[in-house]
């Protein structure tokens, strides 16, 4: 190597005058050995960065992917993606090489004030006090709260509007009203399919048993509310009354939501069977002592295509509603009215598949359905409009 790459006076065979320069000028050599011999170390910033990118591999988060049978327990197969790659709008780094980390260059004056630059830009604080990188956790947590914001403004872009001309009364719910009366806790259970397991939806909170739990919680804010997810994709009535002790009836629910009837439509089974045994489920769940509100079919492309079919099931789950003196959401109809009366595309609440509803259907749903549990419940007071020989039954 050149001469004149190394440093004077540190060479050995340099021992003379080494020596001399060290009796005049002893402070200024050591110094200069030093820096010869110190090895090229990453800056501040390229180890954050570096830890950062090693972070990003271990807490990627999987994108839910939709397959076209609707099933609760949806594969994800999507590549992991970054919560700092979405938050930025790049891709996630391959997982190959995310632990493969480039060496920095020694740490410089220039490189230091660009790493304070980009922390400053990340992290703005007050002037003089610059405030820490945030944590993975921290940008994870953010963007959740992104997504919440952009997803409480749907009705303002889109209004739920409540249907002209349709009954939806689903009683009085005395045992609901009786739990909020006094002050006990009130357990809801939406039992049925994919559209209640949330199919289709673009975050488990934007399910409609979280919004309706959202809803009741906010009505009565110091009540103790909790609404118990039981939808489980592609089964109808003779799939649902197999669990329906076990994940429904142990629970000793005070609400049962029951959304019924579209895969009998869809897999052709004959209606007045499937109207039997939703009528001997729906007794069960009155005897264990719960109030119980049917919601029939979505009114979807895949749905109409049966129209025969889909406008006998109902009819029978109407029917059922009456004889056992329950509430029924109409929920066929609400959305007819959204497409028809309203003027809304069918891609506007109904995704791709031509079945299941968007964030915005799973939230007009269940905002209408928090509405009619909130007015049958304050429909009836203690002991008045119950109905004799029917305790726990809605009028």
């Amino acid at each position: 190597m050149p001469w004149s790459y190394h440093r004077p006076f540190c060479r050995p065979t340099r021992i003379v005058a080494v020596a001399a320069l060290t009796l005049l000028t002893p402070a200024a050599v050591a110094p200069a050995c030093a820096e010869t011999t110190q090895q090229p170390t990453l800056s501040d910033s390229a180890r954050f960065d570096n830890a950062k990118f090693d972070g990003a591999k271990s807490t990627a988060i999987d994108a839910k992917s939709e397959s076209a049978t609707p099933d609760i327990s949806r594969p994800e197969d999507a590549k992991p993606v970054s919560p700092v790659a979405q938050s930025s709008g790049q891709g996630a780094a391959p997982a190959d090489g995310a632990s493969q980390a480039t060496p920095a260059s020694p740490a410089t004056p220039a490189t230091q004030a660009a790493a304070a630059n980009q922390s400053q830009t990340d992290n703005p604080a007050q002037p003089g006090n610059p405030a820490p990188p945030k944590s993975m956790t921290e940008k994870a947590i953010d963007k959740v709260k992104q997504v919440a914001r952009s997803a409480s403004d749907i009705f303002s872009r889109v209004p739920c509007l409540p249907p002209k001309g349709v009954a939806r009364s689903l009683g009085s719910l005395p045992r609901v009203a009786r739990k909020l009366a006094t002050g006990e806790p009130v357990v809801i259970v939406a039992f049925g399919s994919s559209s209640t397991a949330g199919y289709g939806t673009s975050a488990p909170e934007f399910t409609y048993p979280n919004r309706l739990a959202a809803q009741l919680r906010r009505k009565y804010p110091t009540a103790d509310i909790s609404v118990v997810n039981r939808g489980r994709g592609g089964e109808d009535a003779p799939q649902m009354m197999k669990r329906l002790q076990t994940e429904v009836i142990d629970m000793k629910p005070d609400l049962v939501i029951w959304q019924v009837g579209t895969n009998a439509v869809l897999h052709n089974l004959d209606p007045g069977e499937t109207a039997q045994i939703v009528q001997e489920g729906v007794g069960r769940l009155q005897g264990a002592g719960a109030d119980v509100v049917l919601v029939d079919l979505q009114y979807s492309p895949r749905v109409i295509e049966h129209p025969e079919s889909a406008g006998k099931m109902v009819k029978l789950l109407s029917r059922i509603a009456q004889l056992r003196h329950i509430g029924v959401f109409p929920r066929f109809e609400v959305m007819r009215q959204w497409h028809e009366n309203q003027s809304l595309p069918i891609d506007s609440f109904v995704i791709a598949d031509g079945l299941h509803m968007n964030d915005w259907g799973y939230a007009c749903f269940a905002q209408l359905l928090g509405d009619d549990i909130i007015r049958s419940v304050g429909q009836i007071k203690l002991g008045i409009n119950v109905p004799s020989g029917v305790p726990n039954r809605p009028m």
